[in-house]
């Protein structure tokens, strides 16, 4: 006997998308994970836009990750236009990101994920009995975007980050105000960790994961990096970013407005617990105790310990980014301001890591310093084979199960990804045999 089980709209993740499985009996014959968000055409958008206009542009592909898409436009423009910047232009910037993991995590764990693990619909439900919980996660959520909008001029969709450089660095001020607020942000962040460990077991996925993320070597990081690092069945391969492509292999599905990516033809994971599995030795001996509270085992074979990792990162954030903050006390600043920029033509490619995984930006100027080629590949694009992997063990796992329970678990795995569906669909493109239709 067939069923279809569908969800028709995912709730409690950014954009619009839903979830349709197809059971022959106990016997799983389609897992599909439907992106209906709307194309933003991104990468026609910015085609023909000068060199300085393009971060601003691409930061509004989405309100969450507008940090990491800003910066990373600027590395692959400073890339291409062979723009060198100075240290601490590179260490404002490590905040900047950090700062965005901080608020990014915070709502994700306490506002989107949570309730599916205490049984309430939403965040507001919740707070009702956990009320606490709930003013925690809004407290780091601010924590996080008071670091960009001192850095990037606004919370969201920075201004103040600009090619070469900061219009401004940040006053004394400033950062004293940052440096009182990140000493509250490690005592909530404990708090934080203490909470997450009280939530019930999801064990309901158990699957060989491949995990990707950006290499970092000196410390654990989401910039700077050379080198792509892919990790499954115990073994390590790098890419360099030059060759993102080997990695990413996007291809239209019919069933989404999102291309996937496979490595090898085979889905990975991007994210959180992604760096973990590839950066994990270089986490602080803090990070390393909240991984112990949680039970956190690595590599992992369940989706769900993204949540997990995440607050690892939490922690890990908040710790490196009140170091940041006291070194940057005693620097001079001054040197974070942009050069004189002569445009020529070249090509540049920056690989981030944003909040939900690895972000990609690769451009081609003329020598007028004008955009002649722009390629966009985001976390949630990435990882759209990978949720269906997934979906697909859960289903296996518990066919035996009602429609509503297994409904829950699907939900739960991709809220556990964390999608941000908006950057996923930058654009399609089509290739016709022929006529034209």
């Amino acid at each position: 006997m067939t069923r279809t089980i569908r969800v028709e709209h995912l709730a409690r993740v950014e954009g619009h998308g839903g979830i349709t499985v197809t059971l022959d009996g106990e016997r799983v014959e389609s897992v599909h994970f439907d992106v209906i968000e709307g194309a933003r055409l991104l990468e026609r958008l910015v085609r023909s836009r000068r060199y300085d206009e393009i971060a601003p542009i691409v930061s509004r592909i989405c309100a969450i990750c507008s940090a990491a898409h800003s910066l990373t436009s600027l590395q692959a423009t400073e890339a291409a236009l062979g723009i060198e910047v100075s240290p601490t232009t590179r260490l404002l910037r490590d905040l900047m990101l950090r700062g965005e993991n901080i608020e990014s995590h915070a709502l994700h764990i306490f506002l989107l994920a949570a309730p599916d693990y205490l049984d309430y619909p939403s965040a507001i439900a919740m707070a009702g009995r956990h009320r606490d919980a709930v003013a925690l996660g809004l407290r780091l959520k601010r924590l996080g975007n008071m670091i960009q909008e001192v850095l990037g001029g606004r919370a969201i969709h920075p201004v103040n980050a600009v090619v070469g450089g900061f219009g401004h660095p940040p006053s004394t001020e400033e950062l004293v105000a940052l440096e009182d607020a990140l000493e509250s942000g490690v005592s909530d962040a404990l708090t934080a960790t203490e909470f997450v460990a009280s939530l019930p077991t999801a064990d309901f996925c158990d699957t060989e994961t491949t995990f990707a993320a950006l290499e970092t070597p000196e410390r654990y990081g989401y910039a700077d990096g050379k080198h792509i690092t892919v990790r499954r069945s115990g073994t390590a391969q790098r890419i360099p970013i030059a060759d993102y492509r080997s990695l990413t292999n996007e291809r239209v599905v019919p069933h989404s407005h999102a291309k996937h990516s496979l490595y090898d033809e085979q889905p990975f994971m991007v994210g959180a617990l992604a760096r973990l599995a590839v950066n994990g030795g270089g986490l602080t001996e803090a990070a390393r105790s909240v991984m112990r509270t949680l039970e956190l085992q690595l590599p992992s074979r369940n989706p769900m310990d993204n949540n997990k990792a995440q607050t690892v990162e939490l922690i890990l954030d908040i710790e490196l980014a009140l170091g940041i903050v006291r070194r940057l006390l005693s620097t001079d600043l001054h040197d974070t301001a942009p050069a004189p920029i002569v445009p020529r033509a070249g090509t540049g490619t920056a690989v981030t890591e944003a909040p939900r995984g690895l972000l990609v930006h690769s451009y081609t100027y003329d020598a007028d310093g004008r955009i002649a080629r722009a390629d966009v590949i985001t976390p949630t694009a990435m990882n759209a084979a990978s949720l269906e992997h997934h979906f697909q063990d859960a289903v296996t796992r518990g066919a035996a199960l009602d429609d509503a329970a297994l409904r829950k678990r699907l939900e739960m795995i991709a809220r556990a990804y964390d999608p941000c569906i908006s950057c996923s669909v930058h654009l399609i493109r089509r290739r016709f045999e022929g006529r034209r239709p």
